[in-house]
């Protein structure tokens, strides 16, 4: 898209690192730029340089000259009464939680560990994102994606698997429909999947999917992420005589996604697809030059246009910004749209469906349930010689009608809801499966149910489920929830 996109990217006093936004639970950057390249080793800090103190001392400076809401950040904080940088940034931005302006969006990160995603996807685990249910009050836990280049996929662990059992080689089985369905219950499931660094290994009792129990061992690796996946990512489907374009983008937080999308495109555009369905069910968010890119690829004719308006607190007008449709190659310009979309869908994710309804009007719709609600973006302020990169609320953002503040979700702003459950006997892009098939029925001119408005109404009455999330969720985890 237009110029506007380097004011996001640019190096800030502060050593900016990549404006961004958040998602579900606390995923990070509603906003674009990237990490740079594979970051130096850190340098010994000096002595205490990288002390508790010092770093808290640090962090309120970032806050109190970048938070976009300044009147909202607590004066009566005693750092010394919180023996976290995490806990301290909860503390002075509790004020702006209270008004659910800032759902865990401000936190502090691992710079190595982002840039790490940001620039290939890097990360370490299984490769398997989980969701529970609770049944009858105990738990039941379930695989809902496996990443094609993990541990996981490699043994044959996939969508609609349950797992039923944890245990560290050679000790006692934990068997997870035996766990009260409560939050320490979650906690106990996380705890017993173990730390996520690479050799970390685990007996995992897996029931497949229409096969047999099966008890596989696994150890944590690193792998790469794709952000389209290779098996079902993009598809194209002939529906009532309309081509119907699909793609499924798990996060917009790696610059891979930009040629993954632009093949995904020239694929739509090679078969004359008319309609579109985009699957952003769990994607937490990520860069906005990603989700911006993405825009273009669907508003071919709209070149020029607004896209988004993106903009700091007072103090900060400068930094603001308009962004206006690209021109690229591989767009099409779809009469009809899908947003597939849950409470998990946040941030860029967020960004991107709102863009959309100032042009197809109601042409467009949000599919499957409300999404997570944050209109608001960060930048990364990074203290380099401690390896902390400061995820700080500092922007918000619209759409070309100036539609933001869509704190409770987009449900109640979209021209057109449908209400679907999240499928997981299906594979995500599979007509058969339900929160697609809603999507190609609403398409083709079918009716459906609302949305409900307000927050966890991601699914229809009755079939609650929740992605596996811990508390401090590691760089992967804030832009992919549920990712082990």
């Amino acid at each position: 898209m237009g110029t506007s996109r380097i004011a996001l990217t640019i190096c800030l006093a502060a050593a900016l690192a990549s404006c961004g936004g958040s998602g579900g639970g606390s995923a990070p950057i509603g906003g674009g730029g990237g990490g740079g390249g594979n970051p130096a080793p850190t340098p010994a800090p000096s002595s205490g340089a990288c002390s508790l103190s010092a770093r808290q001392d640090w962090v309120k400076q970032q806050i109190d000259e970048w938070y976009l809401f300044p009147t909202l950040v607590a004066t009566n904080v005693n750092k010394a009464s919180h023996s976290t940088v995490q806990s301290y940034i909860d503390a002075l931005v509790a004020p702006a939680r209270a008004q659910a302006k800032d759902r865990f969006f401000t936190y502090v990160t691992s710079i190595a560990e982002e840039n790490a995603l940001i620039n290939s996807g890097a990360t370490a685990g299984f490769g398997i994102r989980l969701t529970y249910y609770n049944n009858g009050g105990f738990l039941q836990v379930y695989i809902n994606e496996s990443f094609e280049s993990s541990p996981a996929f490699g043994q044959g662990i996939g969508r609609g698997d349950e797992l039923v059992g944890i245990a560290s080689p050679g000790g006692a089985m934990l068997v997870i429909n035996s766990i009260p369905a409560t939050s320490f219950g979650v906690q106990q499931v996380i705890d017993a999947l173990g730390p996520d660094t690479p050799g970390t290994s685990r007996v995992l009792r897996i029931q497949d999917l229409g096969g047999p129990l099966r008890d596989v061992t696994l150890a944590k690796a690193d792998y790469n992420l794709d952000p389209v996946s290779p098996t079902y990512g993009a598809q194209v489907f002939d529906s009532g005589g309309a081509k119907v374009g699909y793609i499924n983008l798990r996060t917009f937080m790696t610059t891979t996604a930009d040629g993954q999308l632009r093949s995904a495109f020239q694929m739509f555009e090679n078969q004359g697809v008319t309609r579109l369905i985009v699957d952003l069910r769990y994607n937490g968010g990520g860069l906005i030059s990603v989700a911006e890119l993405f825009g273009d690829l669907m508003l071919a004719g709209r070149v020029g246009q607004v896209f988004s308006y993106t903009t700091f607190r007072d103090s900060k007008a400068n930094e603001n910004t308009t962004d206006n449709i690209g021109n690229q190659s591989q767009a099409i310009s779809p009469v009809k749209i899908a947003f597939i979309g849950s409470d998990w869908s946040a941030s860029a994710s967020e960004l991107l469906m709102n863009a959309m309804p100032p042009y197809l009007a109601s042409n467009v719709a949000l599919i499957g349930g409300n999404t997570y609600g944050k209109p608001v973006g960060q930048i990364g302020l990074d203290l380099n010689a401690c390896d902390d990169r400061l995820r700080v609320v500092a922007f918000k953002t619209e759409n070309a009608d100036h539609q933001g503040e869509y704190f409770t979700g987009l449900a109640s702003t979209f021209p057109k809801t449908c209400a679907a459950n999240d499928d997981i006997l299906h594979q995500m892009g599979d007509p058969a499966e339900e929160m697609t098939a809603t999507a190609l029925a609403w398409l083709g001119g079918g009716s459906c149910n609302a949305i409900a408005a307000g927050p966890k109404t991601t699914q229809a009455a009755g079939k609650r489920s929740d992605l596996l999330q811990p508390a401090q969720p590691n760089a992967a985890q804030y832009y992919l929830p549920g990712l082990f």
